[in-house]
């Protein structure tokens, strides 16, 4: 008997360091796997990968909620009218997070999409403020203040120095996870009812692309086609990753690990592919970092 207790640290302990792990490596797909596959598949234009992330992402769900069985609860879902109307919403976010993001990658902008992803966080805990009441502690109320004033600063200097691609993706981000608060529904058939809402469009898209002859997508190219259905794929494994990381060790943990993300894509950006970074938007990031800093350690003595 004396020995549960001890069993049961040794389990939990185990579960936690799995976790850890689980969304680093959902954190690292996303921030450098991700990005050096759809910077690959740029080729193929923005309009067409988009239609590619939207069909094989879908595709994709459908056979992970065949696997896993959860069929019951998709349906669940989509009987409850409410769910319907905010899971139609959040997949207008999601799309324009999805869609902003391939652009950032194709056109030069992974800099500008890490401010994103940096600031989104901080982002998500002044909407929980202001939309649920949330709490918000001096740490964290200067973390969003110095984000604040790294806009500021940017606007001021130039309208044209701010990184908009970083603001959509962080605004389309942190509104999407605001709404799927409200759901509360599992977070993969969640999305695939997302995904089956844009869906039809995608496939409208797709056929204009073909009837136009503009498509990279053939079936005379069976390696590309490959390649372009891994969007899918690309696009749901670190989300089962990070999301299994946040069930096993808590929301604290897994928002500190997170940060791995915009630091690849920063590194990425600057260092691999070589984007311009003015000295202008580094005093911004330096203003971000600082506020990511106070943010972090705040997590870590809270949690």
């Amino acid at each position: 008997m004396s020995y549960k207790p001890n069993n049961y640290l040794f389990m939990r302990n185990k579960d936690f360091n799995k976790g850890l792990a689980l969304t680093a490596l959902g954190s690292f797909w996303w921030g450098v796997i991700g990005v050096l596959y759809f910077k690959y598949i740029s080729f193929a234009g923005h309009i067409e990968v988009v239609i590619h992330r939207t069909v094989w992402t879908s595709f994709t769900l459908l056979l992970t909620t065949f696997y896993f069985s959860k069929w019951n609860i998709f349906f669940e879902i989509i009987k409850n009218k409410r769910n319907i109307i905010y899971l139609f919403f959040s997949s207008l976010l999601i799309f324009i997070n999805w869609a902003t993001w391939i652009y950032a990658v194709g056109t030069e902008k992974i800099i500008d999409a890490s401010f994103g992803y940096f600031i989104m966080p901080i982002l998500s805990v002044f909407l929980g403020y202001i939309f649920y009441g949330e709490k918000i502690n001096k740490r964290r109320g200067l973390s969003i203040l110095l984000v604040l004033l790294s806009i500021l600063f940017l606007l001021f200097k130039s309208f044209h120095s701010i990184p908009w691609v970083g603001i959509i993706v962080a605004l389309s981000w942190g509104f999407y996870n605001l709404l799927r608060k409200k759901v509360n529904v599992d977070t993969d058939v969640g999305l695939l009812v997302e995904s089956l809402f844009i869906l039809p469009f995608a496939l409208f898209a797709f056929f204009l692309l073909f009837k136009n002859n503009l498509n990279i997508f053939s079936f005379n190219e069976p390696s590309l086609m490959f390649i372009l259905m891994l969007a899918g794929p690309m696009t749901v494994i670190p989300l089962f990753l990070y999301v299994r990381g946040v069930e096993l060790c808590g929301l604290g943990p897994t928002g500190m690990i997170f940060y791995i993300t915009p630091t690849f894509q920063f590194l990425l950006g600057f260092f691999y592919y070589d984007e311009a970074f003015s000295f202008d938007k580094s005093l911004s990031f330096i203003l971000i970092w600082i506020a990511v800093i106070i943010y972090l350690k705040d997590l870590y003595e809270n949690n």
